[in-house]
């Protein structure tokens, strides 16, 4: 209990980085102990743990990284105390004062030109930071130039301080053999490295310059959309948050690109941009609302907000253009039917489960508001007739997150997640585990149980033999990686920083999209080829996705979220917790899904029965309630929900274009809007 609370504290991930922690410490303190008695090889030794320790740290444990920074004793302060207790040794060694002063300068000399050389590495970042960065828009014609060699501009202050080492060892390697030689062979060394780096990073400066200003690169940006001309804007900000966050704009990538409408996504954080998933649909990230009002959008018609957020104002103050509130999900969850919703033209969702949600929030949403248009990103998950099972059960464990407050917990993670999967694990089952992004981000039982689970199930791989399998997924591995990058450029996502990302932004190549499905279908075959019939699976990334998760499966079990709203899709029996273990009828009558479900009560006594609906199909008394609740969740088959999704964007881009031409005729007189379509300014 005491090392997991140490754990804790010192935000480290087990036993193993808490041993490197201490032994960090170790080698500190030991450093002037050494440098006092004097002890040459002690001191050797300590200095060497501390260097190798440390950059361990950097790698496993971040955040405990981190930490020490806000206590002030952050990468710099440590080396200088290193550098500290060495002229100490020297000095108690009998060093002359011709090496201690040559030390002495030479440090001083280092550490000057080390902050020069982080001021001039700031200044070529700002001026690199551009107002907006696009993707799958040509920006050729914007004279950037390249981003600086990545040995000057990445992790900078980590390679200058390590200049340093050719001082400690030729110092070292000189009290050792009593000749300075070394020494000064090492000074040298150290102030030439540093002073190249100096003026290398100078010149990357003074390219700069060449970097186009605010008003031409937003000119530029302008120009690319008046000829492109999006009629309807995806917009998302709340990234800066998490990463994981982006996981609400990823499920409506490949819904934009199948519309009538042309789509541009507008993001507000570089965060946002950054961990965007794959998309062809051109994409403009403006963290600042000054530039976002400088941007040329007078065709958008319509605006889509997969989320509630305060920058959300920044453009709904677009008033020729129509707003609507898509959601990232379908639940019953009480963020699903937000009176803040209100200030939107429109809230779309799946089915008719949805407008009866917002009915609840009553005097605040108007039934006219709410557009039923199904949900088109489920249109690839496999019917349960289509299906096939294996020999041994597939069970799709997904839980929800534990939510902003313990108020809208709705987690089966932290009462019941582990004795749930150690139950699935003694039925003979094969488990997929999928965490909601967010995961732990809030709670630290979450977290917890989290971590467990994964321990449990790397447990049971290595008892049933995973090695082999192991050795064909890091095989297959390298195809994967492959396959990636190719997505990547068929995407127009790029490395570097902002002003790269513009250097090298260019238009989709439409005429590669079969490339890209087929790209996509190879990956997750490869990848569920590679993991073999037997052991478990932990999923955290983009890839595979949510609804290949839900193809693979036999059964999910989750808790009160979206996620089995889409399940529902392919009639799969699913299982929602009862984590509160409240009576059948009471829950059902709380939550819409549970219409179709099983319910797993807290101690999972009932996991038995409820697998024998997936080995015995014809057992299953829930599937009548799965299709009567699918088409009340998700709305009819015919027509589809693309084509319903794709008619509602098109109905309501009409109405704003009917709108606007009347306020122009009312403003200029009749026929003001024909005369100003036709000189290009309508």
């Amino acid at each position: 209990m005491m090392i997991r609370r140490l754990c804790g504290v010192l935000r480290v991930r087990g036993v193993s980085d808490l041993l490197l922690v201490f032994l960090l410490g170790a080698g500190f303190a030991a450093l002037p102990v050494c440098a006092l008695l004097p002890s040459l090889w002690g001191f050797v030794a300590a200095s060497a743990v501390t260097y190798v320790v440390d950059e361990v740290l950097h790698v496993r444990a971040p955040t405990l990284v981190r930490r020490l920074a806000a206590l002030h004793l952050d990468r710099t302060m440590r080396f200088a105390i290193r550098t500290v207790m060495l002229l100490a040794l020297a000095s108690r060694m009998a060093a002359p004062d011709a090496v201690l002063v040559t030390a002495l300068v030479v440090v001083s000399a280092h550490f000057a030109m080390m902050m020069l050389y982080a001021a001039v590495h700031h200044a070529v970042r700002r001026r690199r930071a551009l107002p907006v960065v696009v993707r799958n828009l040509d920006m050729s014609e914007l004279p950037i130039p390249r981003q600086p060699p990545a040995v000057l501009y990445r992790r900078h202050l980590r390679k200058l301080l390590h200049l340093d080492l050719p001082t400690h060892v030729g110092l070292l390697a000189a009290l050792a053999a009593g000749t300075w030689e070394p020494a000064f062979a090492g000074f040298t060394l150290t102030v030439v490295v540093s002073a190249v780096a100096v003026v290398a990073m100078l010149d990357q400066y003074r390219r700069t310059r060449r970097i186009p200003p605010r008003q031409e690169v937003l000119a530029e940006v302008n120009r690319q959309l008046a000829v492109y001309r999006p009629q309807m804007a995806l917009y998302f900000n709340f990234a800066a948050i998490s990463r994981d966050f982006m996981y609400q704009v990823d499920m409506w990538t490949e819904t934009l690109e199948q519309l009538d409408l042309r789509p541009v996504i507008i993001l507000r954080e570089s965060a946002s941009f950054r961990h965007l998933g794959r998309t062809r649909t051109p994409v403009v990230c403006v963290p600042a609302a000054a530039d976002l009002a400088e941007l040329e959008l007078s065709d958008v018609r319509v605006v889509l907000y997969p989320g509630n957020a305060g920058k959300n104002v920044h453009m709904l103050r677009m008033a020729e253009a129509k707003h609507v509130f898509i959601g990232h999900g379908d639940s019953d969850k009480l963020a699903s039917s937000n009176r803040v919703s209100k200030v939107y033209d429109e809230i779309w969702v799946a089915g008719r489960a949805g407008r009866d949600r917002y009915r609840r929030v009553r005097h605040a949403i108007s039934d006219s508001a709410i557009v039923e248009v199904g949900r088109p990103q489920l249109a690839t998950i496999r019917l349960h007739a289509d299906h096939v099972p294996g020999p041994v059960p597939v069970v799709l464990y997904a839980p929800t997150w534990e939510g902003w407050s313990d108020d809208d917990c709705h987690t089966s993670l932290i009462p019941m997640g582990v004795p749930l999967v150690e139950g699935l694990l003694a039925q003979n089952v094969r488990i997929l585990y999928k965490p909601h992004p967010l995961t732990g981000k809030r709670s630290a039982e979450a977290r917890a149980a989290d971590k467990a689970i994964r321990e449990l199930l790397r447990a049971d791989n290595a008892r049933h033999g995973a090695a082999q399998t192991e050795a064909a997924t890091a095989a297959a591995r390298l195809r994967l990686r492959e396959i990636e990058a190719r997505l990547d450029e068929l995407s127009g996502r790029h490395g570097g920083d902002p002003a790269e990302q513009m250097r090298e932004a260019r238009l989709p190549d439409h005429l590669r999209a079969a490339e890209w499905e087929e790209l996509r279908a190879e990956w997750h075959r490869i990848f569920w080829e590679s993991r073999g019939p037997v052991p478990h699976s932990v999923i955290r990334h983009q890839l595979p996705t949510l609804y290949e998760c839900f193809n693979q499966a036999d059964i999910l079990v989750s808790d009160v979220s979206s996620v089995v709203a889409d399940f529902v899709a392919g009639l799969k029996p699913y299982v929602l917790t009862n984590a509160d273990d409240l009576p059948d009828d009471e829950f059902r009558s709380a939550y819409t899904t549970a219409g179709g479900a099983y319910l797993l009560d807290r101690a999972c006594t009932r996991l038995p029965e409820i697998l024998d609906s997936v080995r015995a199909p014809y057992t299953d008394p829930m599937a009548l309630h799965r299709r009567t609740l699918k088409d009340y969740v998700l709305g009819p088959d015919r027509p589809t929900s693309m084509e319903r999704f794709n008619s509602a964007a098109n109905a309501l881009a009409s109405k704003a274009e009917t709108e606007r031409a009347e306020a122009v005729s009312r403003t200029y007189g009749e026929g003001s809007a024909d005369a100003l379509e036709q000189s290009g300014l309508g």
